[in-house]
């Protein structure tokens, strides 16, 4: 028997869904993962099954109720941007949910752009028009997907992202609610009054009707209702956090200086300002999160293909998967002159440029399959750095170091070329959970517990590149970039 409080902390990811055990100080007691399938129906689509996702979640829930005595709360963290809808009558869902990466709206997004709404949606939202974000998906949905547009006349018609999805589920429908978190990645959102905007709305062509309600991060969100998962009923669901916020607390971040990156499907950079802020360079100005002492503002660089780079790159070249890439890459010194830039769903941050496609540059005869393995983790660096230079732009001053988390910065080899690439010590979360970590904290927090030092540490990674090699590596990847965007 566990002789500590426990949250329940689910991390709901694109590649998996994953829950951990969390007690005060930040120590995880079990984890349970479930892997999830993602669908391309078309080029540029990216959907996923919202029934899927949910029943991922009662797997992960399944598999730690032994607990259940222990858990005095739960915690959500969850993919960002990704649409799901359902019907509000009998709480299924009505359409495929529509993933963060989907770009099946870049059209409607570039005519808008064309029209001169960017400003005035940048002004409301520190977001500019693109098809990452729910806005012009839920729009899409509205004129073409007839059951949704139906069920949006007859009111009953739930959009939400994932958290509201997975609150609604949990509660037996009795709660429709979404974080401040979140709903800054709607680009509905109007992050200085904190609620919607009919403006925008209007113009995404988003029925206001559907949307849940905007609270802060650590509000009470309800209970969990018997029944629908493992767990009994009555346990209070005390944070809800978009996984990269949550990742930004887990790594104890309460102040501006620190840059997060999340080394996952896709990547974000995150790091705390002062105030609201509108970017110069091409990043997003954002809700961190939102507790008792108010609004944590940040600024974020969102990569669309980030660490899923080397699965691709694995599968081209026959490979069992991406750990199998990284020990191919490893065996050369360099990537001799082979610059890849992934973009395989246009570019994010801080090129945003959805006609960008996905290009190998720099081939010789002297080309061998692992210098193509080993230009794979640099690009995965060199987008990182991109951002991450975008930020010290905005900013106005140096950034002293990146702390790393997700899936694939288990890597110590993509960890190293990282430290190289951007000329700063990377330091890494010994902890691959820290999105739960995070939201775990701030349920902890909203129950009361005193804010503590996390147990596990970091393992840190120094430069080590020559500058003149550090330097045309750069210049060579802003070529390629250069030349995938046309």
């Amino acid at each position: 028997m566990i002789q500590a409080p426990l949250v329940l902390a689910i991390d709901q990811g694109t590649t998996n869904t994953k829950a951990a055990l969390v007690d005060p100080v930040g120590r995880i007691h079990a984890r349970s993962s479930a892997p999830l399938v993602t669908d391309y129906p078309r080029p540029g689509w990216v959907e996923q099954s919202a029934q899927d996702i949910w029943e991922s979640v009662r797997k992960v829930v399944a598999d730690l109720a032994q607990h259940a005595g222990e858990i005095v709360a739960l915690a959500i963290a969850n993919q960002r941007e990704t649409l799901v809808m359902w019907d509000a009558e009998n709480g299924e869902p009505v359409a495929p949910a529509i993933i963060w990466q989907c770009r099946r709206t870049a059209d409607d997004c570039a005519h808008l752009q064309s029209q001169g709404h960017d400003a005035r949606v940048v002004e409301l939202t520190g977001l500019a028009i693109n098809p990452l974000f729910p806005a012009s998906k839920l729009g899409w949905a509205i004129r073409n997907l007839p059951d949704v547009a139906a069920l949006a006349g007859q009111g009953r018609l739930r959009a939400g992202t994932v958290d509201a999805w997975l609150l609604y589920k949990l509660t037996g429908g009795a709660s429709f609610l979404t974080d401040h978190s979140n709903a800054s990645r709607s680009q509905l959102f109007d992050t200085d009054k904190l609620d919607w905007s009919a403006e925008l709305c209007a113009l995404f062509g988003a029925p206001l009707s559907a949307l849940p309600h905007p609270v802060a991060s650590d509000a009470e969100f309800g209970v969990t209702v018997e029944g629908v998962t493992a767990l009994p009923a009555g346990l209070p669901i005390r944070a809800m956090m978009g996984d990269s916020h949550a990742a930004l607390y887990g790594h104890g971040v309460r102040a501006p200086g620190p840059v997060k990156a999340t080394f996952g499907t896709g990547s974000s950079l995150m790091t705390l300002t002062p105030d609201r802020m509108a970017s110069g360079h091409g990043l997003s100005g954002t809700i961190a999160w939102s507790d008792r002492n108010g609004v944590a503002h940040a600024l974020e660089g969102n990569i669309t293909v980030s660490a899923q780079a080397s699965a691709f790159m694995a599968q081209m070249l026959g490979m069992k998967d991406a750990r199998a890439l990284s020990d191919l890459a490893q065996s050369v010194p360099d990537a001799g002159g082979v610059v890849f830039v992934p973009a395989l769903a246009g570019l994010g941050a801080p090129h945003w440029d959805d006609r960008a496609t996905g290009l190998v540059t720099g081939m010789t005869h002297a080309t061998r399959p692992a210098h193509l393995a080993r230009a794979t983790f640099e690009a995965i660096a060199h987008q990182i750095t991109d951002v991450f230079e975008a930020m010290e732009l905005d900013i106005g001053h140096p950034l002293a170091d990146l702390r790393a988390d997700g899936g694939a910065s288990v890597n110590s080899f993509l960890m190293q070329l990282q430290a190289d690439l951007l000329d700063r010590p990377v330091l890494r979360s010994e902890v691959e959970e820290v999105g739960a970590l995070g939201a775990a904290a701030m349920a902890f927090s909203a129950l009361g517990f005193p804010a503590v030092e996390r147990v596990e540490g970091t393992t840190g990674f120094q430069p080590q590149m020559p500058g003149e090699t550090r330097q045309n590596l750069r210049t060579n990847w802003a070529r390629g970039v250069a030349m995938a965007r046309g």
